[in-house]
């Protein structure tokens, strides 16, 4: 696959575009994986760029250590900064530090933030800064005010919030005058529908692009696993037993067998029923191996599903009723 191949998509009503599928970058520096060293964080990085995968995803408290995996990032990108678009996150409510005087999205905290990703990223300006999760404790026009001071003075191009549900998707919108999010970065994949229920009305109604992660749901939508079990180096295996253990085999096992009548993969036919949503705007896949980057970027191109397609996945794996609605 060539650099070309792989298509650039818009990221909700902003001039920003970025590849279909994008790198999530939370194992670089990521203890007992083969990204936690700068060597194998190269090596993936190297892969992803040659696949046409240039937007990297990660987080200032992402890696063994808080900015390890932006710290990685930065070295082996040295040199090669204008052929990606680099998101960052700041502001995790549980495990960013404080900063003294000020509240996770407070000015305070955002420029401290800020102004460290960036000398960890060797870089002068990040493409997308994203508020990694709500701040309860400092009102969104003070987070937002700030924010827009980045992009006027260059530092920042764009701004997007992760997290967010539905009424903060939309608060967020009321309140901002000008620079505006322009991405929701959510958990959703055909195992996890949640985001469906209000936060991706809410990212169309008020022109976001939406970047779903855990898109795999851990491996588990690769074909890889099995009822039986899966790879032993998995991260499944090895930390969340739970997740294969407590999956909906039956459902997946119905999944399996629609892929093998169309003659293709688990992976590629998951990556085609999120691309052919255009409110997506990247798929964006972690990976510790320069072979998972290749397959997920092969994936993309590899099958478009039509709308009866959608509909029997929908039939299969779909979000269940609520209950509440009678």
């Amino acid at each position: 696959m060539t650099p070309t191949d792989l298509p650039l998509r818009p990221v909700g009503r902003s001039g920003l575009r970025v590849s279909a599928v994008g790198l999530g970058c939370n194992n670089f520096g990521r203890a007992g994986t083969p990204t936690e060293t700068l060597e194998g964080t190269r090596q993936v990085l190297d892969a992803a760029l040659d696949a046409g995968v240039t937007f990297l995803d990660t987080a200032d408290i992402y890696g063994r250590s808080f900015g390890m995996s932006e710290t990685l990032m930065g070295e082996a990108l040295e040199g090669r900064r204008e052929r990606v678009v680099l998101a960052t996150k700041f502001g995790h409510s549980d495990f960013a530090p404080a900063v003294v005087g000020g509240a996770k999205g407070s000015r305070a905290h955002i420029r401290r933030a800020v102004e460290e990703s960036l000398r960890r990223l060797r870089t002068d300006w990040i493409d997308l800064y994203q508020l990694h999760t709500p701040d309860a404790e400092t009102p969104i026009d003070e987070t937002l005010d700030a924010l827009a001071d980045l992009v006027r003075e260059g530092k920042v191009r764009y701004i997007g919030h992760s997290n967010f549900s539905g009424w903060q998707i939309a608060e967020a919108d009321a309140a901002a005058s000008g620079v505006r999010f322009v991405s929701a970065q959510n958990q959703y994949s055909l195992l996890a529908r949640a985001a469906e229920r209000e936060v991706l009305p809410a990212a169309e109604r008020f022109g976001l692009g939406f970047l779903p992660f855990f898109p795999l749901h851990n491996g588990l939508l690769t074909g890889k696993f099995t009822r039986e079990g899966g790879p032993d180096d998995s991260r499944i295996m090895r930390q969340r037993p739970h997740l294969w253990r407590d999956a909906p085999w039956d459902a997946l096992e119905r999944y399996q067998g629609f892929c093998d009548e169309r003659g293709i993969s688990m992976l590629e036919a998951t990556f085609g029923w999120f691309l052919a949503n255009p409110l997506v705007s990247s798929v964006i896949a972690g990976a510790t191996s320069a072979a998972q980057v290749r397959s997920n970027a092969a994936a993309a191109t590899a099958w478009s599903p039509s709308a009866d397609d959608l509909a029997e996945i929908d039939g299969i794996l779909g979000l269940p009723a609520d209950p509440a609605a009678g």
